[in-house]
This record gives C-alpha cells, sequence and structure tokens, in this order.
C-alpha cells in the first residue's frame, strides 16, 4: 500500500459547522484566550480550517507553550508547580512537569463541589432494561472517599496494584477513582476473559486487591464467573483482600469483603498529592509473542491529555452527557470515565451493543439524554445493514455528536449517519471518526467541531499532537500513505512497560523502525486539505471490536490441542467496514478438522480468552510459513488475504517455504477482506 486517492482541488463537504457553533466552540474560545496570554496565532475571520491549521502548527511547533497555555486555561490544580512545563523531549523518556504534584481524582469530582450540582447525575447505569439508574456527584463523591479509607486501612500505598474484574458499571468507575485517590495503580479486564486471559496480565502487575463480580449479564443471559473468581484468586499470590460485588446477587465467597460495607461511610475524600509522572493505571497492548504488554501511563499526562480531547475536539463540558459503547478491557472505558473531568454526565452502558435488537445502542442514547453519541465503526455498518434507522425512530434530539472509532469508519457508514439524521431535519448532526490507540489511551487525530467533515476522512490531526505520514526512509508524506508517526513526545504516551526495566520492550514497541520517532503500526494518509485518513493496521497485532490483542494469546490455547500441530490467525480490515479474523490450522498426522474438532477449537478459545477471540472462520492449511529463523509470517500473509499481489506482499527469499504462500494469495483473491 503505497498511494492513496489524489484529493485535488476542493471536493464538497458532507457537514459543515455553522457561525454559531463554531463561536461557542471550546476550542474558539481557547485559541482567543490563547491569543492574548501566551503568543497563540489569533483566528483567521470566516476561516476555521485556517484558524485550526494555524493553532495546531503553533501547538505543535511551541509544544512547552501550548501545553502551559492549556493547563491554565483548563484550571488544572497544581499542589505543587512544576519547574518547567517539558524537561526533556526525548522519546522514549519524555520529562512533562518535573517537580509538580496533583491527583487525577481530584480533578474528576471536582463538580461535585459546587452545591448547585451535588444532587446532579455523575453516572447513568443502564443495563439492557435500558432503565437508566442516576449516581449524582455528592453521591460518587461520598463513595470515593469511603472506599479510598477503606483501602487506605488494608494497607493499599502509593504504587500499590489494584485490580478490576468488572463490567462497565458504576462500582468499577468508584473503584478506579478511590485507586487513584490514594496514589495506587488501576487496572481492569472485563468478566467475558477467561482466566488465563486475565492471569496473563494481572500476574505480571501483581495486585493488592482484585474487585470482583460474581457474574454479569449479557445477550439476555446470565453469566456466572464464581469459578473464575476462584481461578483468579489462586493465581494471585499478592492479594490482599478481595472485594465481592454481587451482580447477580449471590453471596460473598469465603474471605472476600463485601462491597456495600466498604462505601457506607460518610467520608470525605482525601486525595495523595503524587508527582505529575506517577502511575495512574496499566493497560494492556498485545504484541504478536510473547504476554500482552502491561502499558503504565501516569496521572498527570492522563489527565491533561484527556482533558485537552475532551473539551477542546470532544467539546464537552457541564451539561453534556457523554456516552460512548465499551467494556472495562478496552482503553475507551478509561476514556469514557474521564468525562467526569470536564463535569459532563457519563452513561455506563453494560449489556450487549444488540439486545434486544441490532438498534440498542441508540435506544440507550434515547432513554439518557446523551449529547455525544460515540460508538464503533463496526456497529455502524451493522445498523446500516439491518435497516436501522436512528434519526426516525428514536427521540435523539440532543446528541450533537456522533463519534466512532475502533476501525476506520467507511465512507458508506459516513453517508448513512448523515442521511439518516438529514431526513429527520438534523442537518446540525457532527459525525467525527477519531483515531488513536490503547498506547496512548488517547487520539492522534478525529474530532474538532470548528471544522467541516468529510467523507471517509478524519477532520484533523489533535492538537499537541505532531502526527505525519512517513515513507520507509523517514521521509515525510502528503496525499500518499505511509507509516502513521507522531515526531514530538505526547503527555499521556506510556512512562514505561511493567517489567521492563531497562524499556528494550517499550523501544521495540515503537521506536525501532525510526528511533526517537514514535511509530504506531497504522498506514496512514495526510490530506493536503489538513484532512486524515486511517487505512488500518501496518503490523500484525488484532483489533477486533476496537480491542486490540496479539496472536500469541490464540496461539497459546489453540495448540494445547492435541490434533493441532501449527497455527495462524490474521485480522484483515475488509472494504466495506468490516473485520475477518480467520484462523488457519496446521493438524497432526490422523487428524480431521471435523464439526467436533471445530467446536472444540471455538469453545476452548472463548473460555480460556473471550468471546471476541473466537475467529470467523478455522481453515485447515498444509502447514504454516515461517520467516527463515523459524517465526510465522503474519504480516505478509495479512497482506495477501487483503489482496495485495505476491511481489508486493513479502520476500520469498525470507520464506522457509514460498510455496506455502500461494495458498493465501489464492485466498486473497476470493476472501471477504479482498477487493
Amino acid at each position: 500500500m503505497t498511494t492513496a486517492p489524489q484529493h485535488a482541488g476542493r471536493p464538497e463537504p458532507l457537514w459543515s459547522p455553522g457561525p454559531e457553533r463554531i463561536a461557542r466552540a471550546q476550542v474558539t474560545r481557547f485559541q482567543e484566550w490563547a491569543a492574548q496570554r501566551h503568543g497563540a496565532p489569533a483566528a483567521v475571520p470566516g476561516d476555521p480550517a485556517a484558524s485550526y491549521a494555524a493553532l495546531h502548527r503553533w501547538s505543535v511547533e511551541e509544544l512547552e507553550t501550548f501545553w502551559q497555555a492549556f493547563t491554565e486555561w483548563s484550571g488544572v490544580r497544581f499542589s505543587q508547580p512544576g519547574e518547567r512545563v517539558l524537561a526533556d523531549r526525548s522519546m522514549p523518556g519524555a520529562r512533562w512537569f518535573p517537580g509538580a504534584a496533583l491527583n487525577y481524582a481530584e480533578h474528576a469530582l471536582r463538580a461535585a463541589e459546587d452545591p448547585a450540582r451535588a444532587d446532579e447525575p455523575a453516572l447513568l447505569a443502564v443495563d439492557e432494561t435500558h432503565e437508566p439508574r442516576p449516581v449524582t456527584w455528592a453521591g460518587l463523591r461520598r463513595q470515593v472517599g469511603s472506599l479510598a479509607a477503606e483501602l487506605r486501612r488494608l494497607g493499599v500505598r502509593p504504587g500499590d496494584r489494584v485490580s478490576g474484574y468488572l463490567p462497565n458499571v458504576p462500582q468499577a468507575v468508584v473503584a478506579f477513582l478511590a485507586t487513584a485517590a490514594v496514589g495506587g495503580v488501576w487496572t481492569s479486564c472485563a468478566p467475558d476473559f477467561g482466566a488465563r486471559s486475565v492471569l496473563d496480565r494481572f500476574q505480571q502487575v501483581e495486585p493488592v486487591v482484585l474487585f470482583t463480580v460474581d457474574g454479569y449479564r449479557y445477550g439476555g443471559k446470565e453469566h456466572d464467573r464464581a469459578g473464575t473468581v476462584t481461578e483468579l484468586r489462586a493465581g494471585l499470590p499478592t492479594l490482599r483482600a478481595v472485594v465481592h460485588i454481587p451482580l447477580l446477587g449471590t453471596p460473598a465467597p469465603e474471605g472476600a469483603l463485601e462491597w456495600d460495607a466498604l462505601v457506607a461511610a460518610d467520608t470525605e475524600a482525601v486525595f495523595e498529592q503524587v508527582p505529575f509522572d506517577h502511575p495512574l493505571w496499566v493497560l494492556y497492548s498485545s504484541g504478536t509473542t510473547g504476554l500482552p504488554k502491561a502499558i503504565v501511563q501516569s496521572q498527570g499526562g492522563i489527565l491533561v491529555e484527556h482533558l485537552k480531547q475532551l473539551s477542546l475536539h470532544c467539546d464537552l463540558g457541564p451539561g453534556d452527557r457523554f456516552f460512548w459503547y465499551t467494556s472495562t478491557g478496552w482503553m475507551m472505558w478509561n476514556f469514557l470515565v474521564s468525562g467526569l473531568l470536564v463535569g459532563a454526565t457519563v452513561v455506563l452502558y453494560d449489556g450487549s451493543p444488540g439486545h434486544p435488537d441490532t438498534g440498542a445502542q441508540w435506544r440507550v442514547a434515547e432513554r439518557t439524554g446523551a449529547t455525544l453519541y460515540g460508538t464503533s465503526a463496526a456497529y455502524v455498518m451493522a445498523c446500516r445493514k439491518a435497516e436501522v434507522h436512528p434519526g426516525r425512530d428514536f427521540d435523539l434530539s440532543r446528541v450533537k455528536c456522533v463519534a466512532t472509532t475502533g476501525s476506520p469508519l467507511p465512507p458508506d457508514g459516513f453517508r448513512w449517519i448523515h442521511e439518516e439524521f438529514h431526513e429527520e431535519g438534523r442537518e446540525d448532526m457532527w459525525i467525527a471518526s477519531v483515531s488513536g490507540g490503547t498506547d496512548v489511551c488517547s487520539c492522534f487525530a478525529g474530532a474538532v467541531p470548528t471544522l467541516p467533515v468529510h467523507i471517509g476522512e478524519l477532520q484533523a490531526p489533535c492538537l499537541g499532537t505532531d502526527l505525519q505520514a512517513w515513507d520507509p526512509h523517514g521521509k515525510p508524506l502528503v496525499d500518499e500513505v505511509g507509516e502513521l508517526v507522531v515526531t514530538k513526545p505526547m503527555p499521556s504516551m506510556p512512562v514505561r512497560f511493567w517489567n521492563d526495566p531497562d524499556g528494550t520492550r517499550y523501544r521495540e514497541s515503537y521506536f525501532e523502525m525510526f528511533p526517537g520517532v514514535w511509530r504506531h503500526g497504522d498506514w496512514i494518509t495526510l490530506t493536503s486539505r489538513g484532512s486524515v485518513v486511517i487505512h488500518g493496521r501496518s503490523d500484525s497485532t488484532l483489533n477486533r471490536q476496537g480491542v486490540r490483542m496479539g496472536s500469541a494469546d490464540i496461539y497459546e490455547v489453540v495448540e494445547r490441542l492435541p490434533e493441532i500441530r501449527e497455527s495462524l490467525v490474521i485480522g484483515a480490515e475488509q472494504p466495506d467496514g468490516g473485520y475477518w479474523m480467520p484462523l488457519f490450522v496446521h493438524l497432526t498426522p490422523g487428524a480431521r478438522l471435523d464439526d467436533a474438532l471445530l467446536d472444540r477449537i471455538k469453545r476452548t478459545i472463548r473460555e480460556n480468552l473471550s468471546p471476541r477471540h473466537v475467529p470467523d472462520e478455522v481453515i485447515e492449511v498444509p502447514a504454516i510459513p515461517h520467516t527463515l529463523t523459524g517465526k510465522r509470517i503474519e504480516v505478509p500473509v495479512k497482506r495477501l488475504l487483503q489482496g495485495t499481489p505476491m511481489e508486493k506482499a513479502v520476500n520469498p527469499g525470507s520464506v522457509d517455504n514460498a510455496e506455502l504462500l500461494k495458498f493465501y494469495e489464492e485466498l486473497g483473491k476470493s476472501s471477504p477482506s479482498g477487493d
């Protein structure tokens, strides 16, 4: 993939914001303020595109000034000021606000300090009944204060890890904020993850407390997790306490603490003041070999990056209701909870995206009065295929923006959303396709409320993000496909990986191709109009429903089956926005891929990993291709499956048996991911 459609001239945008929307946007107000106080370029009258382009250029060329201005404008509370904004620009190793102290949870609960807002909802919890249940700002702050005091009583100190095996429910938010309040390090997995998958993550960070549910409800059914919790307790010897949350109403197992008892006190929240780079949480993003990467992001880095994204890019503030369909195993949960930072009400949906029907997510938005509605590109395309009519069938009058992520939103997705709302007289509906990653827990490009939307394109690179497309030699490209790189540090970039003392794995993950420059692993086009097109993964990391995972997870469990000699899993983006994930299996002599073995493969993956890991197809192959050093060949096979000719996809001289690749080339000509 080396070329992209040329963007000659100025094609008509799908949508443009009106003058009033531009004038009241927070990014407009910030630009005016920063121009007066910090030398930012003034807005160009009547030309919002030129205004944003100038602001963005300033934000990356004057990186320290931009972040100084933004932290002042957004009212970041430093209990101790930093010596400077950016003491070291090295990547990896950038040092932001050295000497500064603050607390993320204190900022997340600021709205509770306003007596006028104390009884307003901070959270709206929704399950498959679609009946919202509010948690007020005062109630949230009280629960966090009570639980934080109990964590301290249990001996949790700054830097200790606290884990959650929890669905997207208020208890998860309270547990996370209480952990942050005491300076602990939060980490979570969704309860559809199997025990092995969870232990591969939690065992790396050695948590001292585990918050867990007895089960969860999904698709109209109850899913008991008591057995899995028993396995987790046995596999985590560092645990000092287990906290039982009875979502299904079962009594606490022996030795576990009751959730209700821990949040019952009326205790004022105490926020530990920690250094800017103090760990906030550990997220997991799997490579193609070994255990999932345990990514550590900082309290201060996430605080300022999420404040920027949610206020300037998503245009959220008090009075907004922020919904994104997610689970606690995906970075979008962490991003969603940060809606509290700007005083927005956060909508938590715990349930199937398609229960009782495909329109479920739109119904949640209707019932909660969501103003920003976030979902996946795959869900949008599923609604289009199922002939759901959100603009007609639901009262979405409060929704100002429909945002998507997880995979690139295809052109047909843009058109469908626009037409669905336009036909109902909603010409003001802003469509924001955004792209980032677990690795920074933020967006590189996406929403800008003052810019037009073009079909199939993200509106612009984000402020403070020096986003570029590079060719293999490090030459910047415009209107051509290149590697997504970020050439200057972002505050939310990992401070390190857990159990990576010399930083080797961190450097290899992002800085090996271009030393000192973040290479993310996406194909990207920066257009001459300033917009961005994402073309999918340039490496072999799997990306299922927005959750990135490694092939190694799947190989480990599949190849325990005696009939499987070796396997190869590929995730391929499809032209229509779908995602095809086949599993190729090389069987042992005498084994047959009959229905019984097929069922056992799928069941093994579902039970040991999660339903998301189950492949779309299982295909028998004569053998698995390798490099000459014995590594499975994943990226070239993915390219072949996407229809790339053999001579462009792989160097046959680097393969142990090049003849094997012809099978995948032929499959690519007829597969769901081919053109």
